[in-house]
């Protein structure tokens, strides 16, 4: 499946195109105030990403920094919590460690899921939230070429295809 959007500065131009391509039998969404929203139509959110990011990778980085911290403490014989006895300074030592890997995932997990989760997503809201609207159409390779040459006339601010693999 093949995708085209093409970013349009207001409803009218948008109507027109969207009136244009169903003209030529070809079928199209809009999205922008008044019709589909962002969410609705599928885009995906940054943050969303970036929450699931953090989760997975929380899954795996609090037990591991329990058992670094705790297995570190073992190893160096360090007493720094005297009144925990030997057994509470390893505990505590891979509670430190868990907490170490539970802020790690905080900030590199979702760190990582705003800056790289998002693709084309976030410019597309971006847009959206200024007021403009977007027309997708979807389809084969020809369809989305046979639709780009009708969206040309309208002069879009900016028109980009994806293919779906």
């Amino acid at each position: 499946m093949n995708y085209l959007v093409a970013v349009l500065p207001d409803r009218i131009q948008a109507e027109a195109a969207y009136l244009a391509l169903e003209k030529d039998s070809i079928n199209s969404t809009i999205l922008g105030r008044g019709y589909k929203t962002a969410d609705e139509f599928g885009l995906i959110d940054p943050k969303e990403q970036a929450k699931k990011q953090a989760k997975l990778m929380t899954f795996w980085l609090v037990p591991f920094g329990f058992f670094a911290g705790f297995t570190f403490s073992f190893i160096t014989g360090l007493n720094t919590f005297a009144w925990a006895g030997e057994i509470g300074n390893h505990v505590i030592g891979g509670l430190l460690g868990a907490g170490s890997g539970a802020m790690g995932a905080v900030f590199v997990g979702g760190g990582v899921g705003l800056v790289t989760g998002s693709g084309d997503a976030l410019p597309y809201r971006n847009r959206l939230d200024a007021g403009k609207y977007l027309i997708v159409v979807q389809g084969s390779e020809t369809l989305t070429r046979q639709a780009t040459r009708i969206l040309r006339q309208f002069e879009p601010e900016n028109i980009q295809g994806y293919a779906d693999t």
